[in-house]
């Protein structure tokens, strides 16, 4: 069965989608570094609830990615499970740093690890996209 529309990920899509998701991805990555992140940061919040505010909205943006047919869909899986951890255990964190545990900041530090390594499947998606494209070796979506 062939998939028609903006649920094509990279592996089927035809190289004008490819081209296009390639820019939309990119641009949403350009975005998030250069005008989400900074804004993040200045937030009145402490270090655990900035990392949670950012896991969270990686997440949606994961979910949106994948959705949409954003890159190859195993490393969209790959983002998606590393934020949703990522989130799970900052969201875990302001909840132990509530009932006054302060002693496990390692949990913080792994999130933003986690983080770290599902941008790192970003620029990764991102540079697939790209290199397919230039080859000229793109899908021709008649699978």
């Amino acid at each position: 069965m062939e998939q028609t529309g903006p649920h094509r990920t990279a592996e089927e899509a035809t190289p004008q989608e490819l081209w296009g998701a390639t820019f939309r991805l990119l641009g949403m990555l350009a975005l998030l570094v250069v005008l989400v992140i900074p804004v993040i940061r200045q937030l009145p919040l402490g270090a655990t609830s900035k990392t949670s505010v950012l896991a969270w909205l990686l997440v949606v943006l994961a979910v949106y990615w994948l959705y949409s047919g954003l890159g190859y869909r195993p490393l969209l899986l790959v983002q998606l499970m590393l934020f949703s951890a990522a989130a799970a255990l900052v969201t875990t964190r302001i909840v132990l740093v509530a009932l006054d545990i302060t002693a496990f900041s390692i949990v913080r530090r792994t999130a933003q690890a986690m983080i770290y390594a599902g941008l790192g499947c970003a620029a990764l998606n991102l540079g697939g996209m790209l290199i397919t494209l230039l080859r000229g070796k793109a899908p021709t979506g008649n699978s």
